[in-house]
């Protein structure tokens, strides 16, 4: 295993170690820098300290483990790979992302996985802990959002304006659908039992991560949301 302080670098000497170092990486020091592992198809990184904004921005495949806490836009347009964050996140997490898995323990800011999207056999996943902020997963293009709420007391499990703009994909609270204030354009309801063992089977590396009782989660109510238009605002361009 490679050690690395990454006191006093600037993203692009830290990224440059990155590429040059052989097997897993654990990164010493970090506080606030950005694009750590961006556009990388490897090591295996852990990041001890809290990383800046833009973490594994493009990743291709790279492994990524935060000890704590990360900023904004961890995962920004992320092709493949993993993320890992064992405490909480900032705003607009996996913004655009487009393949692989970001999975957070505890809560995350606003705009989380907005425009996200998927491609073929590319669908990524989306799994917060605890609560998200307001506008989570605006203008959804495709992928999976799962927002477990754990630990929440009388928090709201999503702040407002959920699900607006979007046009594809899936999102799954740990909830009733009358908790939530969705706009128009989706159709929220109860998850059924197939939807239930779709939900078993994103969850089950997720629990296996961060050592919880997958049956547990299982046993409360989810909601499942999904667009009823692929293109809501078709009418605002296309005359009839």
């Amino acid at each position: 295993m490679t050690l690395i302080d990454v006191t006093g670098l600037d993203h692009r000497s830290l990224n440059e170690k990155l590429r040059e170092a052989d097997g897993p990486v654990t990164l010493t020091g970090c506080c606030g820098q950005r694009f750590i592992a961006a556009g990388m198809s490897g090591p295996e990184l852990t990041v001890e300290g809290i990383p800046g904004n833009a973490l594994g921005a493009y990743l291709n495949g790279a492994s990524i483990t935060v000890d704590g806490n990360a900023q904004d836009a961890v995962g920004d347009t992320m092709n493949e790979g993993r993320i890992i964050v064992r405490g909480s996140i900032g705003d607009a997490a996996g913004y655009a992302m487009r393949g692989g898995q970001l999975f957070v323990r505890n809560n995350a800011g606003y705009r989380a996985g907005i425009h996200m999207k998927a491609y073929k056999d590319k669908v990524p996943l989306l799994i917060i802990g605890g609560t998200a902020g307001s506008f989570l997963g605006e203008y959804q293009a495709g992928g999976v959002i799962i927002i477990l709420g754990l630990g929440r007391d009388k928090q709201r499990i999503v702040g407002n304006f959920p699900c607006t703009g979007m046009h594809g994909g899936k999102l799954f609270l740990r909830c009733t659908p009358e908790e939530v204030l969705f706009p128009n354009q989706v159709t929220a309801s109860p998850a059924s039992p197939d939807d239930l063992e779709e939900l078993r089977q994103y969850l089950i590396p997720y629990c296996q991560v961060f050592n919880l009782d997958l049956e547990e989660i299982l046993a409360s109510p989810f909601t499942i949301a999904v667009p009823c238009s692929s293109n809501p605002y078709k009418q605002m361009y296309v005359s009839n």
